[in-house]
């Protein structure tokens, strides 16, 4: 099934300033990450994000920061286990696609939290990245395994846009170029 914006939630998880030097191609994530967030800010998709222990890893990266429209403060690895955390979450949405760092922790975990949840959840795999390569790969045959389904940044856009007459598309267009 194609994905509906407007059935769908954008969450960024830890995209925090001390994590990002230590990711592999950590500028490339951040910035499938903005772009995603760009276009679901035009087609009216929820912006949330989570971060990790934010006293040691920071706070989320510019240019993510201004995009989000609301962010939880987590200590678990998976968000899903912090109390209030389902009722944070937009209300009505049960799309969740999920990107972020690091894909193989505290990704992972949330994507295999939501999924016993009941929301279907989808790993956006060039907006989510890891240290190394091989846990990243590893993260998504995990995910995968467990139900989530796997997309890329453009595959998320063009589903919510589902036509080149959405009223968008231009500037949404403008994004992906």
């Amino acid at each position: 099934m194609l994905l509906q914006a407007s059935d769908s939630t954008l969450l960024i998880v830890d995209m925090q300033g001390r994590l990002m030097p230590a990711i592999h191609d950590g500028d490339a994530v951040v910035a499938a990450n903005a772009k995603l967030a760009r276009a679901a800010r035009l087609l009216e998709v929820p912006v949330v994000a989570t971060e990790h222990h934010g006293k040691m890893l920071g706070v989320t990266v510019a240019p993510l920061a201004e995009l989000v429209q609301s962010t939880f403060q987590k200590m678990h690895f998976a968000a899903t286990r912090e109390r209030g955390f389902d009722a944070w979450l937009p209300a009505a949405r049960k799309t969740v696609l999920v990107t972020g760092c690091e894909a193989h922790i505290c990704v992972l975990q949330t994507v295999i939290g939501l999924t016993e949840m009941g929301y279907k959840a989808v790993l956006v795999t060039d907006a989510a990245g890891s240290r190394k390569p091989a846990d990243h790969h590893a993260a998504l045959r995990r995910a995968r395994a467990h139900g989530a389904e796997i997309v890329t940044t453009e595959m998320a856009i063009f589903e919510w846009m589902e036509t080149c007459e959405h009223a968008r598309f231009r500037d949404v267009l403008r994004l992906v170029k």
